[in-house]
């Protein structure tokens, strides 16, 4: 019986959590750093790692769970689709619910951004959901080259 090819590649899922708990601290960095500019304190500049430091492991955590439970899901089930994007985004907003200490916070998490990521997803992972036109390589040269280039206009910039 031959095998359906599917065109999905596996991939490493604790690299991408690797790639997604970088990402989460430079967020959770720039986080923590408005939050040490707006409070008042003496701490001067190192109050990002001491007083709100906790703000950039927690982004890391989050980024490292989406990323995770998003590939290994997806490598599971064999298809990167919006089913993936829910559970990842299902994980990560029971993380960001657990910090208030509370189940219904978790599970409310869960909801929420498993459905938003879910919906992200199968709109097609973009933010204009694959609206207006896609233009070639050549087209986008071509554009580019007629704004470079200097047009002149007969009789348009006559003095009279």
């Amino acid at each position: 019986m031959p095998i359906k090819e599917t065109g999905f590649h596996p991939t490493p899922a604790l690299q991408l959590a690797g790639q997604g708990a970088i990402g989460g601290s430079g967020v959770g960095f720039l986080v923590s750093t408005v939050r040490n500019a707006l409070e008042t304190h003496n701490k001067g500049a190192m109050g990002v790692f001491t007083r709100t430091g906790s703000t950039i492991s927690y982004f890391a955590a989050v980024g490292a769970t989406f990323a995770f439970t998003e590939t290994a899901v997806s490598n599971v089930r064999g298809d990167q689709d919006a089913i993936s994007s829910a559970a990842g985004g299902c994980a990560a907003g029971s993380l960001i619910g657990a910090r208030s200490k509370s189940i219904p916070a978790a599970a409310g998490g869960c909801l929420l951004f498993g459905a938003l990521m879910g919906a992200f997803q199968a709109a097609g992972g973009t933010l204009t959901a694959g609206i207006g036109p896609h233009p070639s390589l050549e087209e986008r040269s071509n554009k580019r080259e007629s704004f470079a280039t200097l047009r002149q206009v007969p009789g348009g910039s006559k003095e009279e």
